[in-house]
C-alpha cells in the first residue's frame, strides 16, 4: 500500500473496488488499528488515531465488519448472546466490574436477535450451529447498533444468500442515513456500484481514481481494476512495455 490518500464523508458510502490483494487487507488494518502504518497518518473528525489500538479505535467511534467472520468475527466455540456483546462486554450495563451481568447480556441479545432478524432457536445457541448468513447477521447487529462515526465494512456479503445480501445492503443504507461516514471494500463491482456515493479504485496499493457515483463507467471501472489504466490503449500500451512500474 503507497501513498493512499482518500477521505469518507459523514452520510455517504465510499466504495472500494479492486480485485483482491492489492492492498485492501493493509488499508482495513491500518484504519481499525491492526497494522501500523510505517508512513502518514489515520484521522477521525481531525484526530489524530494512528497509534491506538483496535479497543481504542472502536471507544472513538469506529466499528468494523472482518471480512472472514469466522476467524476475525466471531468466537464459534461461545454462544450467540456472548457473540453479540464481544466489542462492549466490559462496559456497563454488560459487567460490573469483572463480573459479567448475564442478564443484562441476554436481555440485548433477544432485541438484536429481533431487530436484525437473526434466526436461531435460542439467543443461547452455539454460534457454529448457525448459518452463514445468521453468523454475518451477528457481526453485523453487534457493529451496526450503536451510534458510530466510521463504519468500515469488508467483504460485508461474501458467501451469503440472496436474502441475507439484501438484508446487510438496506441497514447499511440506513446507517448512512443516519449519518455514517461508510467505507466499503468489496470484490463484487456490483456491490460497489450499487451502494456507494462514491468509488474509489485500488490497484497495486494505490488509489488510482475516485469518482462520483453519477459518473461511474462500469467498463472504466473494470479496466482500472484489472490494469491501473482508464483506457483499453493505454493498459494495451503499459502490457506492451512490460507492465507499469
Amino acid at each position: 500500500m503507497r501513498g493512499v490518500d482518500l477521505q469518507v464523508r459523514a452520510g455517504e458510502i465510499l466504495g472500494i473496488a479492486g480485485v483482491a490483494g492489492n492492498g485492501q487487507d493493509e488499508l482495513v488494518e491500518a484504519l481499525v488499528g491492526l497494522r501500523r502504518p510505517t508512513a502518514g497518518s489515520v484521522r477521525l473528525e481531525g484526530t489524530d488515531i494512528t497509534d491506538l489500538p483496535p479497543r481504542q479505535t472502536r471507544e472513538r467511534g469506529i466499528a468494523y465488519v472482518p471480512a472472514d467472520r469466522q476467524r476475525f468475527g466471531l468466537v464459534l466455540s461461545q454462544p450467540l448472546d456472548d457473540n453479540l456483546v464481544l466489542t462492549s462486554y466490559y462496559r456497563e450495563p454488560f459487567s460490573r466490574g469483572i463480573v459479567l451481568n448475564e442478564a443484562a447480556i441476554l436481555e440485548q441479545a433477544e432485541k438484536l436477535i429481533a431487530d436484525f432478524d437473526i434466526r436461531t432457536t435460542s439467543p443461547t445457541a452455539g454460534v457454529a450451529t448457525l448459518s452463514g448468513g445468521n453468523q454475518q447477521k451477528i457481526i453485523v447487529a453487534r457493529e451496526f447498533h450503536e451510534e458510530i462515526k466510521l463504519l468500515i465494512l469488508d467483504q460485508p456479503t461474501r458467501g451469503l444468500d440472496v436474502g441475507s445480501v439484501e438484508f446487510i445492503h438496506r441497514q447499511t443504507i440506513a446507517k448512512r442515513d443516519m449519518g455514517a461516514a461508510i467505507l466499503l471494500v468489496s470484490a463484487e463491482l456490483d456491490e460497489v456500484l450499487e451502494l456507494s456515493d462514491r468509488v474509489a479504485v485500488m490497484y497495486r496499493g494505490q488509489l488510482v481514481a475516485i469518482f462520483p457515483a453519477a459518473e461511474v463507467e462500469r467498463e472504466r471501472v473494470g479496466l482500472l481494476m484489472a490494469t491501473g489504466q482508464a483506457s483499453a490503449a493505454a493498459a494495451e500500451a503499459t502490457d506492451a512495455s512490460g507492465g507499469a512500474a
